[in-house]
């Protein structure tokens, strides 16, 4: 932690839609979150998608994370979810995971799914606390031949 983040008071994030504009900051956050980040042009055309649901954790006027899912029916996979650096730690990821589980069930999804790293303990501590269980796994999925478990939650 920095000598200015200790002087200054924490700032509690506040959550809202992401937007095409949004799509160079979600792509630099998505970068510097793994291995292989997802260009500009990717985002920016998953955002103008009509089945996909994006959400920001902005500080101020910086997007300091951010999640996105697809919707199919009445069902939701999470694509990615990535909080910035200089910000993991600190809270973010859970409201913001809770904010955009509440939006899904307003939008009709009634079971969400998605894919983790077995490896990715912070993720798995994220879901496996938001009731997310473990339905199945992918040997060998991720680069290095990590496990991706299959993760699901049901809603209301």
């Amino acid at each position: 932690m920095n000598l200015v983040s200790r002087l200054l008071p924490a700032t509690q994030p506040t959550f809202s839609a992401a937007r095409p504009r949004d799509a160079a900051a979600i792509a630099h956050l998505h970068a510097a979150s793994f291995g292989r980040g997802w260009a500009e042009d990717e985002v920016h055309r998953l955002l103008l998608d009509s089945a996909v649901v994006a959400h920001r954790a902005m500080v101020r006027r910086t997007v300091a994370g951010f999640i996105m899912s697809r919707m199919a029916a009445d069902e939701a996979e999470i694509l990615s979810v990535a909080i910035a650096p200089a910000r993991r730690g600190r809270g973010f990821s859970r409201p913001l995971l809770d904010f955009h589980l509440r939006s899904l069930a307003g939008l009709g999804a009634r079971t969400v799914f998605l894919e983790v790293d077995e490896h990715n303990a912070p993720a798995r501590r994220l879901y496996g606390g938001a009731a997310f269980h473990e339905m199945g796994r992918r040997q060998g999925y991720y680069q290095g031949g990590a496990a991706a478990l299959v993760l699901r939650r049901d809603l209301g």
